[in-house]
């Protein structure tokens, strides 16, 4: 596997494959027109440009035998809003179920904390076991909570961090 920055040919990928990672994460009941608009407006190769393009944020893909299986997307300069927590945003990670376990997601991890700092947060949706699992497992912490806004409906999200050092 190989850890490196986003190009500009992986555009396409990384939406399809956000799109199916959100999907199985989140639409839980099904899918409903204020899903499928947020993720057909959110995961678009045109938004991972102008992510791609930001001084403020980074995108590294996790590439295996020539397929993206796995992403990070970090914000440099977003704040937290819990009181004591600083570092960068881990905006997304996301990693395609058929390859959960084989040590992406950390890797993906290990490479953005070289890069940008050990301090980092970040906020996952408090029914996503899995994911709150991982990230306590790396080492981050709950420190308070957060919402995602769907049209309308508040949905609760845990804001989990990893201080330097610790």
């Amino acid at each position: 596997m190989v850890v490196r920055d986003a190009h500009e040919q992986d555009f396409l990928n990384l939406s399809a494959l956000a799109i199916q990672v959100w999907l199985h994460t989140y639409a839980t009941d099904g899918v409903r027109d204020a899903i499928s608009g947020f993720v057909l407006s959110e995961f678009t190769p045109e938004v991972f440009r102008r992510i791609h393009e930001s001084a403020s944020q980074h995108i590294l893909v996790a590439i295996h035998d020539g397929h993206l299986v796995g992403f990070v997307t970090v914000d440099l300069v977003s704040r937290c809003g819990v009181e004591g927590i600083e570092g960068f945003e881990v905006k997304t990670l996301y990693v395609q179920e058929h390859f959960h376990g084989k040590g992406i997601g950390t890797t993906l991890l290990d490479e953005a904390s070289r890069r940008y700092g050990e301090s980092l947060w970040l906020t996952t949706w408090v029914k996503n076991t899995p994911a709150i699992g991982f990230y306590e497992a790396y080492g981050l912490t709950r420190v308070g909570t957060a919402y995602f806004h769907l049209e309308g409906e508040a949905h609760e999200n845990v804001v989990l961090a990893k201080r330097g050092g610790l």
